[in-house]
């Protein structure tokens, strides 16, 4: 198990506990974290569980796909270098503080 902590658009800290093998776009609707939709269910194919992954975290988290860079250019938020698509995100003990930023917007 490990420790995420989502950081909401108005500055707001949302620290749940993530089981290994779900996906942090999983866990944050398992923990009712506001502003992460996920309509496709992490399917891939709709970028409404886009996040800003704090730049410290970026690169421990291996790089993104070609199909998630490809999903990333039709965010509702404008995606950043540091822009990823938390269905993609596993939690593992490696992940435990990983710390993401929800946009305003899916």
């Amino acid at each position: 198990m490990s420790k995420l902590v989502y950081v909401l658009p108005g500055g707001e800290q949302r620290a749940v506990d993530a089981e290994d093998g779900a996906s942090v776009m999983q866990s944050a609707l398992n923990n009712l974290v506001p502003g992460i939709t996920g309509e496709c269910g992490g399917e891939l194919s709709c970028a409404t569980c886009h996040v800003f992954v704090v730049p410290e975290w970026f690169d421990r988290l291996g790089a993104r796909s070609p199909e998630e860079e490809e999903m990333l250019e039709v965010t509702a938020a404008e995606p950043t270098e540091f822009s990823r698509l938390s269905c993609q995100i596993r939690c593992t003990a490696d992940t435990d503080g990983l710390v993401v930023h929800v946009p305003a917007l899916q």
